[in-house]
């Protein structure tokens, strides 16, 4: 029987259904199952199975039996997980394989059959652009190339100010790549060489970011940030400069993959075809002249759902949605997570706290989730809201940004700004957003004790700037109880951070 949603199930969004989309790709099938149709879009299930749909089509022109056998087992198996997940929508999309072999018709006949609905077909502008539309649903104002690597075909889009320029397709993908090459790296270095020199797009990405989607380049950046120690193991905004990018390609095309250091962080399955993704991506880099490379976990999938949203909802931001819905899920109240928002905006108004606009947007995002921590031990609530902030499933978010999420509620909740349990975090998040996270936080820390974390009061309290120099904070006379030796050092104390003479009294 298929699942209904829950009542009290409240680790989800309310009266959202779920949606599902299928992947039919040339390496693997996929089926993802999303929570619903959001800005912000957060996974329920995700599943791939690696039938290999093309591999050896460049020779044959055909599919494989064998991953014809693969893919429509999976597809009859994501059927039944999408009956029992009371899936709303269901969205099979089939890319080059099924397009271009002679037997993808009959294929596709029977992969409908297996799923239970008709799937659509992607052209090499089709994957194109919802490539490009997964770029513009995951990161904030992206302005750059867009490159989507799946088995079968590189796709290409200039993307700009919101505008999605006319992608195009070359067959370069991974197992296409490796069947044209007949498995000689130098083969298919010259191939690559040869189509992304002749596509016109050469210089395009010149000082802007090359957006790598696809599984294949994910690997990549998971074996780059093994061998770098990285402290976040986020794929999601990770960003090489494009010159350490090509060193490090440059080892892995020469290298035997099962002995490349950190290769344990990478699947045996995905790791024959990881010398081709690095080939395609060296082109890339060689011919477009990126300034550096930024890997997106959201590609065709997530960017066909997102043109299914309306005007109003694409225009949102999925980081300030992502925010909203975990202080929904987390926080002891959502209500006082919107009045501290108008609180600390009001305050670095009034004191003259300088940001940037992609530092107010951190601040925005930080306050909403500020007190997610709150269920843990008393004694961890520092250190488990910074790594659940800094690994959490956020879009249009940098990873210096992340670190400051979490570092605003880790100062927050420790009451110690000289140290951390992640010192690593600190030196990812740099000098002067790490001062703007010990600010936030030592502001919070003068709310939520004046608070007790609960809605009413912050609406209720305003500046005054003293004649002689200073600023004072007025509780109405209500309130007046609230003022105690407790709120007034932590007054004092926020003072000490922004250097300024503050105050605690009655209106």
């Amino acid at each position: 029987m298929p699942a209904t949603t829950e009542p009290n199930a409240q680790g989800r969004i309310a009266g959202r259904r779920p949606v599902a989309v299928v992947d039919i790709g040339s390496n693997s099938v996929r089926l993802v199952i999303y929570e619903g149709n959001a800005r912000a879009l957060t996974m329920l299930f995700n599943e791939k199975v690696l039938s290999g749909l093309g591999k050896g089509i460049a020779q044959t022109n055909r599919l494989d039996d064998r991953s014809v056998a693969s893919a429509l087992a999976a597809l009859r198996r994501f059927r039944k997980l999408i009956d029992q997940s009371d899936v709303e929508e269901v969205y099979p999309l089939a890319t080059a394989a099924a397009r271009e072999a002679t037997n993808g018709p009959d294929f596709v006949r029977a992969a409908e059959e297996a799923i239970g609905v008709p799937i659509r077909i992607l052209s090499g502008h089709d994957e194109a652009f919802y490539a490009a539309q997964g770029v513009a649903a995951g990161f904030h104002a992206p302005n750059g190339i867009v490159g989507d690597l799946g088995g079968g075909s590189l796709e290409l889009v200039d993307i700009a100010n919101g505008t999605i320029g006319q992608g195009l397709t070359l067959p370069l993908g991974g197992l296409r790549l490796q069947d044209l090459s007949g498995n000689d790296i130098a083969k298919a270095r010259a191939i690559a060489d040869s189509h992304v020199a002749g596509c016109g797009m050469t210089g395009s990405a010149e000082g802007r970011p090359f957006f790598a989607v696809g599984g294949t380049w994910r690997n990549l950046a998971k074996l780059h940030m093994e061998q770098r120690r990285y402290p976040l193991h986020v794929m999601h905004g990770y960003e090489i400069p494009a010159a350490e990018m090509a060193s490090f390609l440059d080892q892995v095309m020469r290298g035997d993959p099962d002995r490349i250091p950190g290769i344990a962080a990478v699947s045996k399955p995905r790791r024959a075809l990881l010398a081709f993704g690095a080939v395609a991506l060296q082109a890339v880099i060689r011919h477009l002249k990126p300034a550096h490379v930024a890997i997106s976990a959201l590609g065709v999938r997530e960017g066909f759902l997102h043109t299914l949203l309306s005007e109003e909802e694409r225009r949102k931001d999925p980081l300030i949605e992502a925010a909203h819905e975990f202080a929904v899920l987390r926080s002891r109240s959502p209500r006082h997570s919107e009045e501290l928002v108008r609180f600390c905006q009001r305050t670095f108004e009034t004191l003259g706290i300088e940001e940037t606009p992609y530092e107010e947007r951190l601040r925005h995002a930080a306050v909403l989730v500020s007190d997610v921590g709150w269920r843990a031990h008393p004694d961890y609530r520092g250190t488990q809201s910074l790594s659940m902030l800094a690994h959490a499933s956020f879009e249009a978010i940098d990873h210096a940004g992340r670190g400051y999420l979490g570092l605003a509620s880790y100062y927050r909740h420790e009451g110690d700004f000289e140290r951390t349990g992640m010192p690593e975090i600190e030196r990812l998040v740099g000098a002067r957003l790490l001062e703007k996270a010990r600010v936030l936080a030592a502001l919070f820390r003068v709310a939520y004790i004046l608070t007790a974390s609960m809605p009413g009061i912050l609406d209720r309290l305003r500046w005054r700037q003293d004649p002689r120099g200073g600023f004072t904070l007025l509780l109405p006379k209500d309130l007046a109880g609230l003022i105690s030796d407790k709120p007034v050092a932590r007054l004092e104390q926020f003072a000490k951070v922004v250097d300024r003479r503050l105050r605690l009294d009655v209106a």
